[in-house]
């Protein structure tokens, strides 16, 4: 394996040239003026002018509100996100009430329409317990075979081998899709931290730790006993990870990668296909990836601010990132703003309340946390102050879970595919609609502005 790695990261050098002048190319050929997505009246990214998206489809799985319609403008409200009707809120003080953790509810609630009683409930963690250890010869061939530097590409292809595995691939009735969509569900998270294990096998030179965890546990549960040594975890630490995959089970139809679900889904392609692309969407630092991003500039952040309990000084060094003089100069502050969202972020007030829970748990994380608040707080004090649009500002999700699973004491690199572990049910569930609520394959226009040239004998070519 060692030598394999290292035959596949040589590169001839003697192309880099070439590479470079193909390069320039594609930029003098890949430019447009901006001004001509105006004078076409392009929805860029699927945006209308005000910023709300373009509507393309109907969805009964979950609903994401950020602003109502008041004299033909856009007006800002708190944020809410509900699953099939029912606020996210009170899904989650319903089960946290109780003392129960709340995922595989979430998951029948989105998969099947509505809240499941108690018998359903156990019925239903049954079927998933059932199916969840990985069939014969899939941890060797599917995971250890081809370990990969990133664990959201090795989910990706974990998922895309298990059609391998399938004797009905391809078939998409109601009943196929269902029994391939339980089966995903139960073994995405056994994908995500093998294949980070694997991962820090052969790239990181770490012991390589497999456990095969007993039965009955949930899917929070499942993950951290596959993590942590001697599979050794809190009740409140299972909860708030608990709570962390519910958060990420769903976010309406058009978030990018549910709405890559239903754009594949629409060719009535197989199942695994679908859910590998919409994994491979998650990936992007524009997307599932921005907490990894929230996280390093936070790095950055402590780095170069010594009194983490100054403001002033806090603030000054948040008005470079702004002004891309300090961190990676894309004059971002991540985790802070949201395409829907303007007000608040329903998942980002959830998560950090909970969030409180464990730093009084583990004073050990008090200072960094107080830093976190106040990077949000003067974060966006300050955008509100030098933006000229005055534009809605507010903290999402992606601010805080990257500090949760720092907490609990995830590595990093599962922070995206905990992400994918979560929206799963959601993907499955708007994949299930596609298919049978819609009779058309997704396919939008692009206006082509090349003028019309006339072909050339390759002989007559400059």
């Amino acid at each position: 394996m060692e030598e394999k790695k290292q035959n596949d990261s040589t590169t001839t050098k003697g192309n880099d040239a070439l590479i470079d002048k193909y390069s320039a190319m594609v930029r003098e050929v890949t430019y447009f003026d901006p001004a001509m997505f105006t004078q076409y009246n392009v929805k860029r990214g699927l945006r209308n002018v005000d910023g709300s998206g373009v509507l393309v489809g109907l969805t009964s799985v979950g609903t994401v509100i950020g602003y109502s319609m008041l004299d033909q403008e856009l007006v800002p409200i708190p944020g809410v996100l509900q699953y099939r009707g029912l606020d996210v809120r009170d899904i989650v003080s319903g089960f946290q009430s109780e003392k129960r953790l709340g995922f595989e509810e979430t998951v029948f609630l989105l998969l099947l329409g509505r809240l499941p009683n108690q018998s359903e409930l156990d019925t239903f963690c049954s079927k998933l317990d059932e199916l969840r250890p990985l069939p014969n010869g899939f941890k060797e061939e599917a995971i250890l075979r081809m370990p990969s530097p990133d664990v959201m590409n090795k989910l990706a292809r974990c998922v895309l081998a298990s059609y391998a595995f399938d004797d009905n691939p391809d078939d998409v009735s109601v009943e196929n899709v269902v029994r391939q969509s339980l089966t995903l569900i139960s073994h995405l998270p056994t994908y995500a931290v093998y294949g980070y294990q694997a991962k820090a096998h052969y790239y990181l030179g770490q012991s390589l730790h497999m456990r095969i965890p007993a039965p009955g546990l949930s899917t929070a549960e499942h993950i951290l006993c596959l993590l942590r040594p001697y599979s050794a975890y809190t009740r409140l630490e299972a909860e708030i990870l608990d709570l962390c995959l519910v958060l990420h089970a769903d976010h309406g139809g058009g978030n990018n990668s549910t709405f890559t679900t239903h754009v594949v889904s629409s060719t009535f392609t197989d199942t695994y296909s679908a859910i590998a692309a919409a994994i491979l969407s998650l990936k992007g630092p524009r997307h599932g990836g921005a907490n990894l991003q929230v996280c390093k500039m936070m790095e950055n952040i402590k780095a170069n601010v010594k009194n983490w309990e100054d403001r002033g000084e806090i603030a000054d060094y948040l008005v470079k990132i702004l002004d891309k003089e300090a961190f990676d100069r894309s004059g971002l502050i991540y985790g802070l703003g949201h395409a829907v969202y303007k007000v608040s972020d329903p998942r980002a007030e959830i998560l950090h309340a909970k969030a409180k829970e464990l730093v009084a748990e583990n004073k050990g994380f008090e200072a960094e946390f107080n830093l976190y608040e106040a990077v949000a707080e003067l974060g966006i004090e300050l955008f509100r102050t030098r933006s000229k649009n005055k534009t809605s500002l507010c903290v999402n999700v992606d601010f805080f879970s990257g500090f949760v699973y720092k907490m609990l004491n995830i590595p990093q690199d599962l922070f995206t595919p905990l992400f994918a572990v979560g929206r799963i049910p959601g993907w499955c569930a708007h994949r299930l609609e596609e298919l049978t609520v819609s009779s058309r394959i997704i396919r939008p226009a692009y206006k082509s502005i090349h003028p019309i040239e006339e072909y050339v004998p390759i002989s007559n070519r400059g």
